[in-house]
């Protein structure tokens, strides 16, 4: 028995001993995502067992080292265990900021403290986190941002506004940048620090959003204390974390595109036995699906072995964020009117429509789209500027 074959077959009874039934079946809605924290709310027993299990494993982090909590598995291995994952039906343990943005930043820019303080909490999920990054004047143009950090000896003392920071409403900690030299260029002057939100002077206000949701907010600092021990990296050079980072949120948020298991086509298969020109746009959409997966899974690779072109992300993003509206889109032709509804039973508790109105932001979030086909034309196609 090859080694591949022997750790297959380990990660698929391991699963089948620790993953509880209730975490076997599909989420009904948001509310059965489990993102850990401090004040974490369980949607039943079952979900914090699945999640001290997979933790106690460090696969909520697989390819994260041993060290610092995670699995230490190689990408093949990694490859294996989503794969596994799949095949049961099972529920991502735990969804984190933490995992998908900030762990890679401090794995490449934090200091051995802080990879041995923060990185096994966010591997057990006991920490959640949320995003400084976007502000009312500074959006795409992120390296304009105003929030301020006045240096007072030991500390900083923190003044500003962030926006669409999701879940700082319910986040423990955030990972913000903020201006520590003024007087330096946009892009330069500027850190990368990390604070609790229950410090004096953090105050949040949730976003209502077109979908009926409010998963974004207004984050505020009014004299906000934060220990110099806080920066992540050198200071004045946040804006290298936050590109590094970036490049790793557009990754999460591409794979938005590969959201589902399953084929499109499959699911609505009743309804496409019907509709000749419906089963065309989803059997087209399952294939653009499975070129996308192999594309995702190609970029994890080259990743590894560090051959990955540094724009990579931004195609991912940029793509996955595309299929994505097209699932939706093609789900709500699937539903027809009932689909449109918010309160019919036909409609599923309005999920379908929700969930439809929430990816149009997909072409904002973690870069817009017009933002990543600039980097894209100039990065990797070598187009000139206008």
């Amino acid at each position: 028995m090859s080694r591949v074959t022997n750790f297959r077959e380990t990660v698929r009874e391991w699963i089948e001993d620790n993953c509880p039934p209730a975490m076997r079946t599909p989420m009904k809605s948001d509310a059965d995502a489990c993102w850990g924290g401090r004040n974490a709310k369980w949607s039943c027993p079952e979900q914090k067992e699945w999640l001290d299990a997979m933790a106690s494993k460090g696969w909520t982090a697989p390819r994260w080292p041993k060290e610092y909590g995670g699995g230490g598995l190689s990408a093949e291995e990694a490859k294996i265990l989503k794969e596994e994952l799949e095949r049961a039906g099972a529920r991502s343990p735990l969804y984190s900021f933490g995992i998908s943005m900030l762990g890679p930043a401090l794995l490449k820019f934090g200091s051995e403290e802080q990879k041995k303080k923060y990185l096994p909490e966010i591997v057990r999920g006991e920490i959640r986190w949320c995003q400084g990054y976007s502000e009312p004047g500074a959006g795409s143009d992120l390296a304009a941002l105003g929030t301020k950090a006045e240096d007072k000896g030991d500390h900083w003392i923190v003044n500003g506004q962030k926006v669409w920071t999701s879940y700082a409403d319910k986040a423990d900690w955030i990972f913000c940048l903020v201006r520590t030299d003024p007087a330096a260029p946009k892009h330069l002057g500027i850190s990368f620090v990390l604070f609790d939100m229950e410090t004096p002077g953090v105050s949040t206000r949730p976003i209502r959003l077109i979908s009926g949701y409010s998963p974004f907010c207004e984050t505020f600092f009014d004299d906000v204390a934060v220990p110099k021990e806080n920066l992540v990296g050198e200071l004045n050079k946040g804006w290298d974390v936050a590109k590094y980072l970036l490049g790793h949120e557009r990754e999460m948020i591409s794979e938005m595109g590969l959201s589902s298991a399953g084929s499109l086509g499959a699911e609505n298969a009743e309804m496409l036995a019907t509709d000749p020109l419906l089963r065309a746009d989803m059997i087209r959409y399952d294939v653009k699906t499975a070129a996308f997966r192999a594309c995702a899974e190609l970029f994890v690779e080259q990743y590894a072995a560090r051959t990955a072109h540094p724009a990579q992300p931004s195609m991912l993003k940029y793509y996955g964020t595309e299929l994505n509206k097209q699932r939706h889109e093609l789900i709500m032709s699937a539903g027809g009117t009932d689909h449109l509804s918010w309160d019919f039973d036909a409609s599923e508790g309005a999920l379908p429509a929700t969930s439809w109105l929430r990816t149009k932001a997909n072409s904002i979030e973690g870069g817009t789209s017009e933002i990543q086909l600039n980097i894209i034309a100039k990065r990797i196609l070598g187009l000139p500027s206008a």
